[in-house]
């Protein structure tokens, strides 16, 4: 199990070794504590349950101080990864970035930019209506949504305004450019979901 959780800084841009500029986005990676492991025998599935982003003892509630007593630290943000071999872990093992290198390909699991309200322009890509024949207000409606005398209604998944953004996003075979273990940093080549100070998910890629 190649994961870990990070807060995405922002981005910016480094040379590699033939001076070409890369795009680049910071991550805040680790350092991760082990807070649970989860086997067949007691939860019918294979997991181990990672914490990250320590804080003061009042910050959290008594049932999370319980959870939280083996492990020794008092971490805000927990999450858990599948995995089939859970012997090599034990409860409070530090996860830091040096488990990637640069090279390597992952997955990077964010919560994207909340949006709001957006109409189908912004929301789907649809193209404005003619600004002729004296209408005033229907530049940027979307149109009719064809619904008849059959079926009487309209058809789930169509195409309208509506809520966009704030929802999980994956961006996969993101390549790995640097991988700083004593400053617990991750320079991942592209783009990451979600804004920065958002927490994200790196893990080892499905897809090579």
């Amino acid at each position: 199990m190649k994961s870990i959780l990070g807060r995405k800084l922002g981005m910016t841009q480094v040379f590699d070794e033939t001076g070409e500029v890369l795009p680049v986005t910071v991550i805040e990676a680790g350092p991760c504590y082990v807070t649970q492991i989860k086997t067949e025998d007691n939860d019918g599935y294979s997991a181990v349950q990672i914490g990250f982003d320590e804080c003061e003892l009042r910050r959290l509630n008594l049932p999370q101080r319980g959870h939280l007593r083996r492990a020794g630290r008092n971490l805000r943000v927990l999450r858990e990864f599948r995995t089939g071999d859970v012997s090599e872990y034990q409860v409070g093992q530090p996860i830091t970035a040096d488990i990637f290198q640069a090279g390597e390909h992952v997955d990077i699991v964010g919560k994207t930019k909340g949006r709001g309200f957006a109409g189908t322009i912004k929301r789907h890509g649809f193209r404005r209506q003619p600004k002729t024949h004296g209408q005033t207000d229907r530049v940027r409606a979307p149109g009719a949504i064809g619904a008849c005398t059959w079926p009487g209604r309209v058809w789930k998944g169509k195409k309208m305004g509506g809520h966009m953004g704030n929802s999980r996003c994956t961006s996969q075979n993101i390549e790995v450019v640097l991988a700083d273990a004593e400053r617990n940093l991750l320079l991942v080549m592209g783009s990451v979901p979600g804004p920065n100070g958002g927490i994200v998910m790196v893990q080892a890629a499905r897809k090579q």
